[in-house]
């Protein structure tokens, strides 16, 4: 045959033939179970029936643990139990969980770094006795209830747990995981939160659905992260233990506890049947893959930032003082910031307060804001943390004034320093009402908390958005 005409012809040819799809990005599946429930006995049989499963489906969960529930496996002699649990990921979920006062409701008297020490002195006994029981150091934490702080950031990290994974709105970007203080949170997940209904076994359908539309749409951006949780006690209660013995505050002695209803045990088979047939039918939608919370810490790129040109970040933070997202990967603005000071960006915390300019002339003496600039790196160092305020000479600019004031200097020529205005734009993706995050049973009654609200956008200098590596 001619070879111009093949050529015409395996054009017409493949013309004919269908499209083929592209390849699915991956979509991980992050299952987990609070477990916590350390009045009803019948508990522990429902996390040993639901790991047991998991694990016949060749599945990994992630069970987080309140430190008393392991101690009272212990205490029981369930070694079958702590043995089924320990094949999958391994978190911490508090060490009484509800029992007063709850971590929202001590922290919001505190103050950053002595709330973080307060955190650790509460739950560090916690930590140790999951260590100790369970062999591992838990991966993750998640807050009990909507009990919810951003010291415990801190705390966290210093006790060496990297995944801050439950559910709530306190904190979010694009409902997707994020880096906030130091940690992969995997926490306002939105849309991409899809979770069974355990009393409707005739709404499993719809369920399908918005997984796979979740599954599909994550697929098509490049890939992210669906979470589904449960508590193994509500395969076996009609009702939370300490809904019926600590609301709103309450205190009684636990030797007045009372146990939570039964459920019959067909209800219990329904609810088994119903975790099961969500997990087989994520697992035939390709790409779907299930992961514990120490699997994401290993698929999310880390913290450390990219480093790009410094002409880069100046032009960003001229503009407004927030994360950048880059082709190379995410930065925080105190990424940022540490970036244009020519330092080696570290993991490090917001301010402890929001600072007050009282600098007044229009333009700074070059040397005096090289001694500025100076002190500031300095402080950094020294604490880990952003500065308030930075002093020039006997007054000061607040930190967004220095930052955008910094951002233009790196572009300008040199003599005087010319003082700008920043403001840091990451309120957005912090909540601003300051009860309805926190609403929650065991809160006492109309329990807000603004404190922890003004001290998380504080830490706003942290967040960035966390990518697949």
């Amino acid at each position: 045959m001619n070879p111009a005409r093949f050529l015409v012809c395996l054009f017409f040819l493949s013309a004919l033939l269908p499209a083929q799809p592209s390849p699915r990005k991956p979509v991980y599946v992050v299952l987990w179970f609070d477990t916590e429930d350390y009045v009803e006995p019948a508990a522990d049989d429902a996390a040993l029936r639901i790991a047991t499963d998991l694990t016949d489906r060749g599945v990994r969960g992630t069970f987080k643990l309140v430190g008393e529930k392991a101690r009272v496996l212990e205490a029981r002699g369930r070694t079958d139990v702590i043995r089924a649990l320990s094949l999958h990921g391994i978190g911490y979920h508090s060490n009484f969980h509800s029992i007063p006062p709850a971590p929202s409701v001590y922290l919001r008297r505190f103050g950053f770094d002595e709330g973080a020490d307060e955190f650790e002195r509460r739950e560090a006994s916690g930590v140790a006795d999951i260590r100790r029981i369970f062999g591992v150091t838990p991966v993750c934490y998640g807050q009990p209830g909507s009990s919810w702080a951003p010291q415990t950031n801190l705390a966290l990290r210093r006790m060496g747990i990297p995944v801050y994974l439950d559910s709530g709105t306190h904190v979010g970007i694009g409902e997707q995981p994020v880096w906030y203080g130091g940690l992969l949170y995997v926490y306002s997940m939105g849309h991409y939160q899809v979770r069974p209904n355990l009393d409707a076994e005739g709404t499993l359908e719809t369920t399908f659905r918005q997984f796979d539309a979740a599954a599909a749409d994550l697929s098509q951006k490049g890939g992210g992260v669906i979470s589904t949780y449960f508590h193994p006690t509500e395969f076996v209660t009609t009702e939370f233990w300490d809904a019926v013995n600590l609301s709103h505050g309450a205190n009684p002695e636990r030797k007045d506890w009372v146990k939570p209803h039964r459920r019959t045990a067909e209800d219990s088979e329904r609810c088994y049947r119903i975790l099961r047939a969500y997990v087989d039918h994520a697992l035939k939608v390709p790409g779907v893959r299930f992961v514990t919370a120490y699997d994401l810490l290993q698929l999310y790129q880390s913290s450390a930032p990219p480093r790009i040109p410094q002409a880069d970040i100046a032009r960003h933070l001229g503009r407004e003082i927030t994360f950048l997202r880059t082709p190379a990967g995410d930065l925080s603005p105190a990424d940022l910031l540490q970036e244009l000071l020519g330092m080696d960006p570290q993991t490090i915390d917001g301010p402890l307060r929001q600072g007050r300019t009282t600098y007044r002339p229009d333009t700074i003496p070059a040397p005096l804001f090289a001694r500025a600039k100076d002190d500031v790196i300095s402080f950094i160092q020294h604490n880990r943390r952003l500065p308030a305020e930075v002093f020039v000479g006997a007054e000061a600019l607040s930190l967004e004034d220095f930052t955008a004031t910094l951002a233009a200097r790196e572009s300008s020529a040199s003599g005087p320093v010319k003082v700008e205005r920043g403001r840091l734009a990451t309120d957005s993706y912090f909540a601003k009402d300051p009860a309805e995050p926190f609403r929650w049973p065991i809160h006492p009654e109309g329990f807000e908390a603004p404190e922890l609200m003004d001290m998380a956008r504080l830490q706003g200098w942290t967040l960035k958005p966390a990518r697949l590596r």
